[in-house]
């Protein structure tokens, strides 16, 4: 359990280089996207260390292996949990995010854009402002896991 939660901290580390370095200086739709990969990096590992966390207090019997499983068993331990419910669907959505086919718009520039075209038809755009509110959503996600553990 500890270990999956120094790896969640190595992983916000880089988040934040990203978001606040690489992504400033650079602007291109790939540093968005790797910022996207390493947060769900960072899901993963929170969502870990938290399945670890109920399965030792029995609450659960075994952890599954599919990320999507996972997060969705995590919903169904901490069904009032309202920071947890918030970031699983986060996640969810940055999962989709990363494994949609995408173009790039104004790279280079202040208002570098992402667009995501999703499996279910749906497009999203993805900005640098929109990157900072997820690091923003992730860091008090993580400040509110560490009063749990």
């Amino acid at each position: 359990m500890i270990e999956s939660f120094e790896n969640a901290v190595e992983e916000l580390k880089r988040v934040d280089h990203l978001v606040y370095v690489s992504l400033k200086y650079t602007r291109t739709v790939d540093v968005l996207k790797s910022a996207i990969d390493r947060m769900i990096a960072f899901f993963d590992n929170v969502i870990e260390g938290l399945l670890i966390q109920a399965k030792e207090k029995k609450v659960i019997d075994k952890i599954p292996q599919m990320p999507v499983l996972r997060a969705e068993l995590l919903r169904k331990v901490y069904p009032n949990e309202r920071e947890i419910l918030n970031a699983v669907a986060l996640y969810l959505n940055l999962r989709k995010l990363a494994k949609a086919r995408y173009d790039k718009r104004e790279e280079y520039r202040r208002h570098v854009t992402m667009i995501a075209y999703l499996e279910d038809g749906n497009m999203q755009e993805v900005q640098i402002d929109d990157m900072m509110n997820y690091y923003e959503h992730i860091k008090g996600f993580f400040e509110y896991v560490k009063t749990r553990i």
